[in-house]
């Protein structure tokens, strides 16, 4: 890291202002060949300077604000100077370009927050936090990054590394002085600590599912037979009309999917074919797709007209759907009841059920706050795990996590059989190696490159 790369760090497009970032040994020298105005070389860090940037033939760029962190103190661990220019598209490239002429080169995806964790200035999860955070889509996937961010979650892990560290190092204190039949290590707090280690591991691997839930939304599925009102009902969640409403049945023949953000939580909306036999080739691949993502769903809103009823093919399906080792959550719809409205709601077992008119919600979102209010119930037991306590959102996370259950889970296996301490070490250090490879004190080239290839240049 002994060059000094730029960047543009703000989003493209139209704004008031825009940020330009340089990090490295010369970053203040560079900023200072090509600016007009005090003396950068010689401030004092964490000032800011009004003046001209000047490109590559003297010629003024814009008027900026250059601040000036100077290494250790700032956010990459070296000198780092932002430049606030003018926003658009033509005054923050001018910028880039001066500061490429003057001795930057342009920055990779994600250098800067490289940069600071191969500087010390945060952990790789703390990184991926600063990943998540740029891409979240809800306020709950926001406040969860965040809390990654803040360090909650590696000083959890950091804080078992260490136990099982110390503990490892007694073990193997023990085989330097087998001949003497020197016990280091207390048996009784090696195996109080892997259950401890277990319990706690086992509990961040259970967040998993919520936490891609936060991540990538919560995917609810809208099922039924044609003409029941899910297009209307997908129209009315989302707020505008994303999905064609037609008399005529086996209008929707693919997924139709749109997003909202309720009460925090991101929700996928999934309309889908028409569930019927049908000899038209195009509407039945529909239908095998619907099936398909019903399967997939983690909510499913399954409508039927109130008018009609439901057929014995349905209630059959809808049974075999709720049963207890179910992953999906039904939720028994029955639409049109501006058309019935003295019909009750068929009623099955583990299914929640209620009416309501799609296409007066349509028009009127209080008449569709019923549904949302039980839909979010579903989710808010889960959710909350998420504001009490770290969430893991990784799959990358998962997998290490998975393996360190399994090395602490075999170490205490083997504590139980007796087994000598240069065995037990084996499976101690797998786990050390699994916590240490999340939180990046162990890791390789690789991982790095695929971690930071996620965020945008120059973030």
């Amino acid at each position: 890291m002994d060059d000094t790369i730029a960047a543009i760090a703000t989003a493209r497009g139209q704004a008031a202002l825009a940020v330009v970032r340089t990090s490295g040994p010369e970053a203040i020298a560079v900023v200072d060949r090509c600016f007009r105005g005090a003396d950068l070389t010689d401030v004092e860090s964490h000032t800011a300077h009004v003046g001209f940037l000047k490109d590559e033939d003297g010629n003024d760029v814009d008027q900026v604000v250059v601040t000036v962190f100077r290494a250790p103190n700032s956010a990459t661990g070296e000198h780092v100077v932002e430049v606030s220019c003018h926003g658009g598209t033509l005054a923050p490239k001018m910028v880039l370009q001066s500061l490429l002429d003057h001795g930057a080169r342009m920055a990779e995806p994600g250098e800067f927050t490289e940069r600071a964790f191969l500087n010390g200035k945060m952990d790789l999860t703390q990184a991926e936090a600063v990943a998540d955070l740029i891409h979240a889509t809800s306020t709950k996937a926001h406040e969860a990054s965040l809390t990654h961010l803040k360090g909650r979650y590696s000083d959890l892990l950091d804080d078992l590394r260490e136990e099982l560290l110390n503990l490892c190092s007694l073990v193997e204190l023990e085989i330097d002085f087998s001949d003497e039949d020197v016990e280091f290590a207390d048996r009784g707090r090696l195996e109080d600590l892997l259950d401890e280690t277990e319990t706690i591991l086992q509990d961040l691997l259970d967040t998993y599912p919520t936490g891609e839930k936060l991540k990538d939304g919560v995917r609810v599925v809208i099922g039924g037979r044609p003409n029941a009102g899910k297009s209307t009902l997908l129209n009315a969640l989302v707020g505008h009309d994303r999905a064609i409403v037609s008399e005529t049945p086996g209008t929707t023949r693919d997924e139709i999917e749109a997003e909202a953000e309720i009460e925090g939580v991101l929700f996928r909306f999934v309309d889908t074919a028409g569930l019927r036999d049908t000899a038209d080739e195009i509407e039945a691949e529909g239908v095998r797709r619907a099936t398909e993502s019903i399967e997939e769903a983690d909510v499913l809103f399954y409508l039927y007209d109130l008018t009609v009823g439901l057929d014995s093919e349905e209630i059959e399906f809808l049974n075999d759907l709720s049963g207890e080792d179910a992953t999906v959550q039904p939720f028994l719809i029955g639409n049109k009841a501006d058309e019935a409205r003295d019909l009750p709601v068929a009623t099955l077992d583990n299914l929640s059920a209620l009416k309501l008119s799609a296409l007066e919600a349509r028009e009127d979102a209080d008449a569709l706050q019923p549904l949302l209010d039980r839909l979010t119930d579903t989710v808010a037991e889960h959710l909350s795990r998420a504001e009490a306590s770290p969430v893991v959102m990784n799959q990358r996370h998962r997998q290490h996590l998975q393996d360190a259950l399994d090395a602490v889970r075999q170490a205490r296996e083997a504590l139980d059989r007796g087994v000598s301490g240069d065995m037990l070490t084996l499976d101690l250090r797998a786990a050390l190696q699994d916590l240490g490879a999340i939180t990046g004190e162990i890791t390789n080239e690789d991982v790095l490159d695929q971690i930071f290839s996620r965020f945008c240049i120059g973030k």
